[in-house]
């Protein structure tokens, strides 16, 4: 058995408890990779020799997906708890820039902090949550637009919140125009004076999430593209091309407490997208389209990490950014592809030359050119928007406790959930790493980056 000198425990002893009562984190570490004071000398030794110094703070961050991630509807899955544990000190202050990023869009990002507070048991500020809609507050040149809005929940004040000073929303056109909505007999009204109100000219759509009844939405948002802003009115010929539509969350499917998915908003727009086509024979254009797997969404919250980074005054800037997610065709596609935009990026070619070269070889020219086409709006944004200091990477996190069900999958491996934009490429569904759940996939992270 080895022996260790009596000044040799002396001095672990000291050293522990001068790094415990500095940093409690540092210490729980070196006592994972070590055992006893002759363990502990080896370790210093080791490291004192070779020159390697001990960085005790994350150049990482976490953006956590909420639906099938944390929650299942309205409940907590059980890991979400011991996550967040793992995730903060002994205060409650998270040790790891955190930014949850949800397609939901039926409520303001104040809203679901508290929710998540509430149901997280830790304080989680607005700056830390990015809805679906959260980047349409960068489109400024729609704000004083007339919007006909469609959704969910307070859509009013969501709209006012992101800036928008002139909305409509489809209940309150319905309202005004009762002989629009005909599909429910029940809800019929027969007033033929109504279509020769005067009602301002409506100049774009948004779409923040999906409608409870989604015949009236449809039939009206329909007549506002067909007549060009005037719903009321005839229409002799199909403009084209139509008004901007401004649209939020493209999830064919969600996770609820079913045990089957949910059809969600990406179901809606697949029904408004066909009937428009159907009707026209023209394709419905998108203006703006935001909510995973857009990246103009991974771009605003790589941005919010890189705030809250810091805000915690970490040394080392963020080198990579993990997405946990449940979904391939969204959380895990819109990672992977944000991931190639950052490897294109200028500030990121000095330190990784020929990339361009590199995914063309890899993926040939027509996806390289797609990169481009779907990061386009980034290059839009307002100056306030950009920022020099991005990640160098991302890394996508695939969950099994939502709509990824491997038994489920086997059946419908290829076949392409995703949104119409973006087109179904294999590479991008698949995942740097798959978890059972959600505490399974940090420490598996925290494996990676040697942090604890």
């Amino acid at each position: 058995m080895a022996t260790v000198s009596t000044s040799g425990r002396c001095i672990f002893r000291r050293l522990t408890s001068l790094f415990t009562s500095q940093n409690d984190i540092f210490v729980r570490s070196i006592r994972k990779k070590t055992t006893g004071p002759q363990g502990f000398s080896q370790f210093i030794t080791k490291n004192i020799s070779s020159g390697t110094s001990i960085n005790t703070q994350p150049n990482f961050g976490i953006l956590f997906d909420i639906d099938g991630v944390l929650m299942r509807g309205k409940n907590v899955l059980p890991e979400a708890i011991e996550t967040v544990k793992k995730l903060t000190d002994s205060q409650g202050r998270f040790r790891v820039p955190v930014v949850f990023v949800t397609n939901a869009g039926n409520a303001l990002r104040q809203e679901k902090a508290r929710q998540l507070t509430k149901n997280l048991g830790v304080h989680i500020s607005a700056e830390q949550v990015v809805m679906s809609h959260s980047p349409l507050k960068m489109f400024e040149q729609f704000h004083d637009k007339h919007v006909l809005v469609s959704g969910q929940g307070p859509i009013t004040d969501i709209a006012k919140f992101l800036g928008f000073k002139n909305i409509t929303t489809i209940d309150q056109l319905r309202e005004k125009f009762p002989l629009l909505d005909v599909v429910d007999h029940r809800r019929r009204k027969y007033d033929p004076n109504t279509l020769k109100s005067y009602y301002p000219e409506l100049e774009a759509v948004v779409l923040f999430g999906e409608p409870v009844r989604w015949e009236t939405s449809l039939q009206l948002i329909l007549d506002c593209l067909l007549t060009n802003g005037h719903p009321w009115s005839n229409c002799s010929m199909v403009p084209n091309p139509h008004l901007p539509i401004l649209a939020c969350n493209m999830d064919l499917l969600w996770m609820a407490e079913a045990p089957m998915p949910r059809l969600g908003h990406g179901s809606f727009l697949l029904c408004l997208e066909t009937l428009y086509k159907k009707i026209t024979g023209l394709p419905l254009t998108y203006t703006v389209l935001t909510g995973k797997p857009s990246q103009i969404t991974y771009h605003h919250a790589e941005h919010m990490t890189a705030q809250l980074a810091n805000e915690m005054q970490l040394e080392s800037p963020l080198r990579t950014l993990y997405v946990i997610g449940d979904n391939p065709l969204t959380d895990i596609y819109g990672a992977n592809l944000y991931n190639r935009y950052l490897a294109s990026k200028p500030i990121n070619l000095l330190k990784s030359t020929s990339v361009k070269t590199k995914l063309t070889a890899a993926h040939g020219k027509e996806q390289t050119a797609y990169l481009s086409t779907v990061t386009s709006h980034i290059g839009e944004l307002p100056v306030d928007h950009t920022f020099e200091k991005c990640a160098e990477s991302m890394e996508s996190v695939l969950v099994r406790t939502g709509v990824y069900c491997e038994k489920r999958n086997q059946h419908m491996d290829g076949v392409d959930h995703g949104h119409r934009d973006y087109p179904y490429i294999d590479d991008l569904t698949r995942p740097s790493i798959i978890a059972n759940n959600v505490f399974e996939a940090v420490e598996a992270i925290y494996d990676r980056e040697e942090f604890e």
